[in-house]
């Protein structure tokens, strides 16, 4: 059963294209969350060394 449906190569359902766009959407706003981190921290330190 396992190997029957690894080798099913039918189109994908409506719902699996909203897990799989599920998925890239919380990568998104996990990876912007923490480049904004990232740069908030950056800027706070030069403003830190500058002032």
């Amino acid at each position: 059963m396992i190997r029957r449906f690894l080798k099913d190569e039918t189109g994908l359902e409506l719902s699996e294209y909203a897990v799989a766009a599920a998925l890239i959407a919380l990568t998104i706003v996990g990876t912007i969350t923490t480049l904004g981190d990232n740069i908030t921290n950056r800027i706070k330190t030069l403003a830190n060394t500058v002032g």
